[in-house]
């Protein structure tokens, strides 16, 4: 009925490939020929063991009785027809005494009954009785067995994969393009696939199937198709996490990331603290010859990084935010949490950025409300029609 042989060398992938333990595996088979042998032998209430021998092939079945007395269960009905009665009404403030469970011999056993058995036998003990082998135990039962040992097998791959990933939440995990799906990219991980979706992806990304990529693993989760896991290459953090990879400082928490403020693709504002007066937080980012950053650059497929020094004091964290535009002045309102910016005329398209991006960018990585004031001396050639008519103006951004 079971290949021994085959089944040995399964239990031993299973254990050494999948990180299943042995004894799960052997625990889905003991549950297996039990579910098999009471659906064709089995009677009502009956509680069943089986032992499966590795080296023989056979399996021996025992039944399970609970000792009992008169004041943990009732006596046996009478008849079939017998019904048990209604619940009684309890009214508010008293207490709920659950009904005991009608005696049923194939469950139960009699306390002076049991000391015969067993003169030390206790009450509510389990005693162990070898069920009559079964010679004709058959191909439907067989084939039950191998059911309910692959869906256990599967329950037991599915805790093993939660309990590798959980740690990995929250870290850059690597993996090879299996396939791409309505813009949705299946990641393969060895053991399981991971999705990378397509508003988690970079701007302007082609994925090609078969390739190797790194992305940041945001989500792990238990559902009842299985375990997923959600990757993102567009999450802040997984800048971050290319970091940790390319400086040793910032691993070490030498060097803390504070702040970061990306649109992907596009560039994404950093801001860095050390805690080592020896070590220069953006020299350490950026790396000799700029190494460091550059590699990680790349991996961001040419997204550009502004790097820039954190401070308690909010002005300088926002002169320095507004960076690579140099500020004249900054004033800040602690109520409103608002900054007004001054900057030179030839910094305000610097400061501002294309489409607003770098002042939007500056303001999220800070946190404050800023105000870019237009500087009253902007000659007219750099001005529009539409910005004559309007006379002096500001950008004001809102963090999210």
């Amino acid at each position: 009925m079971i290949d021994l042989k085959a089944l040995n060398a399964a239990l031993g992938e299973l254990e050494e490939e999948r990180n299943i333990p042995r004894a799960k595996i052997m625990e889905a088979i003991s549950d297996a020929l039990v579910a098999a042998y009471k659906k064709d032998y089995g009677k009502k209430g009956q509680i069943i063991k089986a032992e499966f021998d590795l080296n023989t092939g056979k399996a021996e079945f025992y039944q399970v009785k609970i000792v009992v007395d008169d004041t943990t269960v009732r006596p046996p009905a009478e008849t079939d027809e017998e019904v048990a009665p209604e619940k009684p009404v309890v009214e508010e403030g008293e207490e709920i005494v659950e009904e005991r469970p009608r005696f049923n011999e194939e469950h139960h056993i009699w306390l002076e009954d049991a000391q015969k058995i067993k003169r030390d036998v206790a009450l509510g003990e389990e005693l162990v009785f070898p069920l009559e082998a079964k010679d004709d135990y058959g191909r439907i039962a067989a084939q039950t067995a191998k059911q309910v040992i692959i869906q256990r097998i599967r329950e037991a791959e599915k805790v093993s994969i939660l309990d590798e990933y959980e740690g990995k939440e929250g870290e850059i995990i690597n993996g090879k393009v299996q396939k791409i799906e309505r813009g949705n990219v299946f990641v393969d991980l060895g053991r399981t696939t991971a999705i990378l979706p397509y508003e988690e992806q970079i701007a302007g990304e082609f994925y090609r199937q078969g390739e190797r990529i790194r992305a940041y693993l945001y989500l792990v989760e238990d559902t009842p198709r299985g375990i997923a896991l959600k990757l993102s290459r567009s999450h802040p953090k997984f800048v971050e996490g290319l970091f940790a990879l390319e400086a040793p400082e910032v691993a070490s928490g030498a060097v803390e990331i504070k702040a970061i403020a990306r649109e992907a693709g596009a560039r994404t504002k950093i801001a860095v603290t050390s805690h080592d007066h020896s070590i220069d937080p953006v020299g350490s980012m950026v790396g000799q010859r700029g190494a460091r950053v550059n590699t990680v650059i790349a991996e961001l497929g040419g997204e550009k990084l502004d790097i820039i020094e954190w401070s308690e004091n909010p002005a300088s964290f926002i002169t320095n935010a507004l960076s690579p535009a140099k500020v004249t002045n900054v004033t800040v309102n602690e109520e409103t949490h608002q900054a007004t910016v001054d900057v030179p005329v030839d910094q305000f398209s610097l400061a501002v950025g294309k489409g607003g991006q770098n002042v939007r960018l500056a303001a999220k990585l800070s946190g404050w409300k800023i105000d870019i004031s237009t500087p009253d001396n902007l000659p007219e050639l750099d001005k529009t029609p539409a910005e004559e008519e309007k006379g002096p103006e500001s950008e004001v951004i809102e963090t999210e």
